[in-house]
């Protein structure tokens, strides 16, 4: 499938690019900015919600499925758009969520002002609530105004989850989703889309009982039979489940998210705000698991980071000392495995979680929601000290081109602050670096696509003799790559046997040498090669 080889980058419109001094990013903005994305070697835009929407959620609460928001252009921008990445050969894929609307959608509105409306039943509602939580704090149920009754939504009261029970809510959904492909897009991300099975009274939630009979029909309706790139959020599946979902006969996905990685520096079963360090022992059994069960179903999306989750190189390495070193190691370290690499925006010049020292500096619905419920036990600092490591708001600040009054962003004060930083860390200073990351990367993609083996050949974990290390080899009957990243601040020695056959295609450092005995320098990346003598 064209999309195995492909490389996918994420825009978040918000941040990305202000063409019009409002302080918003826009799809004109996008448009101008193209040529950066291209350059990089990218094949697919991934790009976030820009359909009309009250922005409660950022886009992700829909009030209108087939218009665009006016806060980032016209349909015929849009249309602009999508012409403009094919005619630079590539691709873009329009993110949707099918899940849920706004309460402002016109559905959710007659609903509410009229119980015999037949939009009615394109909701969940009912006359005693249950106790399923919010993912964003507090009930999933809110009161009707003036009615004894309450409606579901799983995310914030603002966003009414869609009951797909209702087969013309599933029908209308699928004609939105043939009107966008006939459009010009190339396919979808895919909302939360684990959750559409859900049956709210026996409260099983993700990967319902109807999960899999709902896919089928999307499959059957909108998928089958087209060339189309489909990657679905499954945040609350196992990878057992996600592997299946994006099977090759018997799936109806290209690909899926899975989030297994990204719960290890969580306290287990306490939510993403209790933190604890990365084990690299655990990333590796997370990963071993990951490989064996997609090698006999399936294929991954793999990543870092995306519009929901904090910057990876503050997450996992050092932003400040050993930023460079910290981002290209990680570029290595996740995206050599198995599976379709996705970039998000401003992870090719290594931006940095933001340094939130109030809660005033947030705009994010789950941060804001999450202080208010947890400054009851909690003190100002603790709190915050979770919103700077795990905040959404750390991937959306406004992406930094040039050190220009707002990063280049916006001629105004934009809708979040800008990283102080982003005077050192912009795209043009990082381009004409001695240690430019997006070089790297740039590098690296062309370096990856041109070896099957890591699009094919099977993975093993191998020890070098540290904790801190995570190596891998990925190897078929011609070839193997092995890949060295090191997680730690501090040098360290490991050993290497048969380091001999072993040949560089990038590292990090140029410095370092290939030896029996080997001292790597701190958060070193590299990525060696190896041609068996009989091919």
């Amino acid at each position: 499938m064209w999309w195995q080889d492909a490389f996918v980058y994420q825009i978040y419109p918000l941040s990305f690019q202000d063409s019009n001094g409002d302080g918003i990013g826009d799809i004109p903005g996008i448009m101008s900015r193209l040529d950066h994305i291209k350059e990089l070697g990218i094949d697919v835009i991934w790009l976030s919600p820009v359909f009309m929407s009250p922005m409660k959620d950022n886009g992700y609460d829909v009030s209108d499925y087939r218009a665009v928001n006016p806060m980032f252009g016209t349909l015929d921008d849009l249309k602009k758009l999508v012409d403009a990445v094919h005619a630079r050969g590539m691709k873009i894929i329009s993110d949707i969520v099918l899940n849920h609307t706004s309460d402002q959608h016109p559905w959710f509105i007659d609903a509410i002002n009229h119980p015999r409306s037949p939009y009615r039943d394109y909701f969940i509602f009912r006359q005693q609530k249950n106790e399923i939580s919010s993912v964003f704090s507090g009930p999933a149920w809110t009161k009707v105004p003036g009615q004894e009754n309450y409606y579901f939504h799983l995310f914030a009261k603002e966003q009414p989850d869609l009951n797909w029970q209702h087969q013309p809510v599933r029908e209308t959904l699928y004609t939105i989703l043939n009107y966008w492909l006939q459009f010009g897009f190339d396919g979808y991300r895919l909302d939360v889309i684990d959750l559409i099975g859900k049956d709210v009274d026996t409260k099983q939630i993700s990967n319902g009982p109807y999960f899999s009979s709902y896919m089928e029909e999307l499959k059957q309706y909108v998928f089958k039979d087209r060339s189309v790139l489909t990657v679905g959020e499954l945040s609350g599946s196992s990878i057992e489940q996600a592997s299946l979902t994006t099977d090759a006969k018997q799936g109806y996905l290209s690909m899926a998210f899975q989030f297994s990685h990204l719960w290890l520096d969580e306290q287990p079963h306490r939510g993403k705000w209790a933190l604890k360090p990365l084990v690299i022992s655990d990333l590796k059994a997370t990963f071993t698991t990951i490989d064996r069960v997609y090698q006999k179903h399936g294929w991954n999306a793999l990543f870092m980071t995306n519009h929901d989750q904090p910057r990876a190189v503050s997450r996992y390495g050092n932003d400040n000392q050993y930023r460079y070193q910290s981002q290209t190691m990680l570029f290595l370290a996740f995206l050599n495995q198995r599976g379709t690499p996705f970039i998000y925006q401003g992870e090719e010049i290594g931006m940095i979680n933001y340094p939130f020292e109030t809660i005033v500096d947030c705009q994010d619905i789950e941060s804001l929601r999450y202080y208010q419920e947890a400054i009851q036990s909690q003190s100002h600092d603790s709190v915050m000290q979770s919103i700077r490591a795990k905040g959404r708001d750390n991937a959306r600040t406004p992406m930094q081109w040039d050190d220009s009054l707002h990063a280049g962003f916006s001629t105004h004060t934009p809708w979040l602050k800008v990283h102080p930083l982003y005077p050192i860390i912009n795209v043009k200073r990082d381009k004409s670096s001695q240690q430019s990351i997006f070089q790297f990367l740039q590098t690296y993609i062309r370096i990856r696509k041109s070896l099957p083996v890591i699009r094919d050949g099977r993975m093993e974990f191998i020890d070098l003799g540290h904790d801190q290390i995570y190596a891998y080899r990925r190897f078929n009957d011609q070839e193997e790559v092995l890949t060295i990243a090191s997680f730690s601040n501090q040098p360290l020695r490991i050993t290497l046997p048969n380091h001999q056959r072993y040949s560089s295609l990038i590292q990090n450092e140029k410095g370092v040498k290939l030896e029996e005995s080997m001292l790597l320098p701190p958060y070193f990346g590299g990525m060696f090669i190896h041609r068996y003598a009989n091919h």
